[in-house]
């Protein structure tokens, strides 16, 4: 490999010989790639494409010494890095301009064992790997909603979904974690080892190490459960609002109902002239008996007259891809999120009319609801310190011209700028879009934010692992 300039930590850069470098892929199971070699640019590309970043160097690695390496490689020269998992990160931290990333892309394995019901899952699997491992043994792990979506961010962002109300965020069944540390060190972190770090993993971000392994707990789960989608016009929402408010706050554990504003999509099961309109979408999953299901949902069923639903027993793993398409790799996208305690009179008043102005055609509103098992852990028995929201609504802003930023951003700053005074101030890690908002980052680590930095300073006290939702030592 030729001669390679690396941006150091301390924002110098430094030039790396051809022949160090080529000792470093030497001791890589996996590849070492530069700028100029075959496959880079496939290599650095991530989800949001509004991220435009270059390393000067990939590792890509393919077991946890690889990593160790890398990190310890890092260390020698005083290296600038970063951790990609699986590139879906909306703030793009999995690459460093001029750094070295270190991709735990290519490390996608699952392996169930259906006795224990636990799974050991690799850092670069994606949703979508976990759940065909998962649920053909019919057992589940509560993650998130799109299938491209990395386990590894997830889990460390807290990670929620259509089972979290059920079972839990995806850190309530976090058995251990393997963990690289910033001193290159591989150790075990669990509840009766490293249990400090076992519990700043859990909502803590990619501040503590590199993880490059996960065991988790599974849950009894399907393959089959009850889904569906129920599509009214937007000219109903003014009522559907507040009926998806009353019907959500009685729903049991088992059945969770997300609601999405947005033009509506090509769907299948919609009429044509209804496509490219503005409707209200109400999605559910019930995670039980779909007897028992079919008749709590009949009232969301029966409600309003909709352009029409998509709704029966089938596969769960199915339905986890159901919003894929409207979520593909390529597109440019901007978040706004905010947690909250209830959906008042004023809050649903704002959302109707930002999505009367909906910036583009892609782009949404969805609020999530959560609660139930997730809101029942202790508030300090993770470092996730928003057990008492009840709703999270993240708005998806999503065009593909770039010359359309600077306008679908500032529609997405002014609608949560409209809607803060109704939020409780809290944040979903994973929703941050930009990783240098101090302020957004320190209301997503809450009030655990001090014991964060006092964890930061025993682990990393040299912040080596700071290209993320940084946590200063």
């Amino acid at each position: 490999m030729e001669n390679v300039s690396v941006v150091t930590r301390g924002g110098g850069s430094i030039e790396l010989d051809g022949g160090v470098l080529d000792s470093f892929a030497f001791r890589l199971t996996g590849s070492l790639m530069a700028e100029s070699t075959d496959g880079y640019e496939e290599a650095r590309e991530l989800w949001n494409a509004m991220i435009d970043t270059r390393p000067a160097l990939i590792a890509r690695c393919s077991t946890a010494e690889d990593v160790q390496t890398a990190i310890r490689f890092a260390a020698e020269h005083g290296l600038l890095i970063s951790v990609r998992g699986a590139g879906h990160n909306i703030a793009g931290s999995g690459l460093c301009e001029g750094g070295l990333t270190i991709d735990l892309s290519q490390m996608r394995n699952v392996d169930v064992d259906p006795a224990s019901m636990t799974a050991v899952v690799q850092p670069g699997a994606t949703l979508g790997d976990v759940d065909a491992a998962t649920l053909a043994h019919g057992l589940a792990l509560p993650v998130g909603i799109n299938s491209t979506t990395g386990i590894a961010g997830l889990t460390l962002g807290g990670g929620f979904g259509w089972l979290s109300r059920k079972h839990g965020l995806t850190i309530d069944s976090l058995v251990s974690a393997e963990v690289v540390t910033a001193d290159g060190e591989l150790v075990e972190a669990s509840e009766t080892e490293n249990t400090d770090l076992f519990w700043g993993l859990r909502g803590g971000g990619g501040n503590f190490g590199v993880v490059t392994s996960f065991t988790f707990e599974l849950h009894p789960m399907g393959p089959d459960l009850l889904c569906g989608l129920v599509v009214h016009p937007f000219a109903d929402a003014a009522s559907a609002l507040p009926f998806y408010r009353e019907f959500t706050a009685t729903c049991p554990d088992e059945l969770t109902v997300w609601m999405v504003l947005r033009d509506a999509p090509p769907l299948p099961f919609l009429p044509e002239e209804v496509h490219g309109t503005k409707v209200v979408v109400f999605a559910f999953v019930f995670a039980g008996d779909p007897e028992v299901g079919e008749k709590l949902v009949s009232p969301l069923r029966a409600w309003g007259s909709p352009h029409g639903e998509h709704v029966g027993v089938m596969p769960f793993a199915d339905f986890q891809q159901a919003f894929d398409p409207l979520l593909t790799p390529g597109a440019r996208n901007y978040w706004k999120s905010h947690n909250f305690s209830q959906l008042s009179d004023d809050l649903i008043g704002e959302i109707l009319s930002a999505t009367a102005s909906l910036p583009s055609p892609h782009s949404e509103i969805f609020v999530a609801q959560v609660g139930g098992e997730a809101a029942r852990r202790p508030i300090d028995s993770t470092a996730y310190p928003h057990r008492d929201t009840a709703y999270v609504m993240n708005v998806h802003t999503r065009w593909e011209d770039a010359g359309d930023d600077a306008r679908c951003v500032d529609w997405a700053r002014e609608f949560f700028d409209a809607t803060a005074t109704h939020a409780t101030g809290g944040v979903y890690l994973n929703f941050v879009s930009e990783a240098d908002d101090e302020a957004r980052v320190r209301a997503a680590y809450g009030a655990h934010y001090d014991r964060l930095r006092e964890l930061k300073g025993k682990y990393d006290p040299e912040n080596v692992f700071r290209t993320n939702l940084n946590v200063r030592p």
